[in-house]
């Protein structure tokens, strides 16, 4: 059970590498050649195989990155495609950089974009290879599903006339170290822009902003328990925040889940319900209105023992 719980958290990082290296393919990989071939690339072909449109250098950069970002941002909080993220992640992601790779392949040594070289071959190639990588994330996605009769929680003894609180704080480093990433490029973009106004950065600017501030806010969580209820949370200026009166939590528990098991790290969606994943481990589930909800914490035990303590005593709380 350890080996596989191992490949499961190797699988999970897997799954983040994968995202932020075919971004960085897709923004590198034109501009590392940008000494080879003319300010304009051919970026569009006609049937008998002559470019016949073309982007400036930073269009032809922007575009599959824009698409690649709107692509995983999607698939990773659009709960009707947490069924697919793994096929949808693989083929787009073969498929955008296997495409950025032709383009700049037959634009190499060309001065003007009307000579660019036929990327027949290269698109057939990266069709099937897309095809490919999807029916792979297909095969490999498995969802686990929520125990049908969760076991009873632990309780704690709280004296009568008692108040007791309980807090706990988790941070992710690496998920606030790639909000500071993304959140760094969208304000050199915005520099640029202001610099160059003929170049409309906001292409570049709009996604990572996005994605800084969406990561940002799922990087850190702080939960407060006390007689209301149970309050969590997110991000370094604790908003936005979910609540929960202590009278609508049916149950609460400590158990130990892997980003593996909920389809990554961040604010997951998954069969196991909503948890917020920042580490492997201990984290406190409650169930109220028939929807389970985890999230991260140390000294969970303690904290659904207190739920469990509030929620079978509504005559002490005020």
């Amino acid at each position: 059970m350890k080996d596989r719980g191992g490949s499961k958290s190797v699988a999970a990082w897997g799954t983040a590498a994968w995202a932020a290296g075919i971004l960085a393919l897709l923004v590198a990989l034109p501009l590392a050649a940008r000494r080879g071939f003319d300010d304009r690339l051919a970026t569009h072909w006609g049937a008998l195989g002559q470019p016949d449109g073309s982007l400036p250098l930073w269009g032809a950069v922007l575009l599959p990155a824009s698409i690649w970002t709107v692509v995983v941002v999607a698939a990773v909080f659009w709960r009707a495609a947490r069924r697919w993220r793994a096929a949808v992640l693989l083929s787009c992601g073969v498929l955008l950089a296997g495409e950025q790779l032709a383009i700049v392949r037959a634009n190499l040594h060309h001065a003007d974009w009307h000579d660019a070289d036929s990327v027949t071959v290269g698109a057939v190639v990266t069709v099937v290879a897309a095809a490919v990588a999807g029916l792979a994330g297909i095969l490999a996605s498995r969802r686990p599903t929520a125990p049908a009769s969760p076991p009873q929680g632990p309780r704690m003894d709280i004296p009568a006339g008692e108040r007791r609180v309980w807090l706990s704080r988790t941070t992710n480093p690496w998920l606030t170290l790639l909000a500071a990433v993304t959140g760094l490029v969208a304000l050199a973009a915005l520099l640029a822009g202001i610099g160059d106004p003929t170049k409309p950065m906001w292409l570049l600017i709009v996604p990572f902003a996005v994605v800084s501030m969406t990561v940002l806010a799922c990087s850190s969580v702080r939960v407060r328990i006390a007689e209301r209820g149970l309050d969590v949370a997110f991000g370094p200026l604790g908003w936005p925040v979910r609540r929960w009166a202590a009278a609508d939590i049916d149950w609460a528990r400590a158990e130990t889940r892997t980003p593996a098991q909920v389809g990554g790290w961040g604010y997951r969606l998954s069969g196991l319900g909503t948890t917020v994943m920042l580490r492997s481990g201990a984290c406190l589930v409650i169930r109220s209105k028939g929807k389970d909800f985890a999230v991260t914490v140390d000294d969970a035990e303690r904290a659904a023992a207190l739920l469990n303590s509030l929620t079978a005593n509504p005559a002490e709380r005020p």
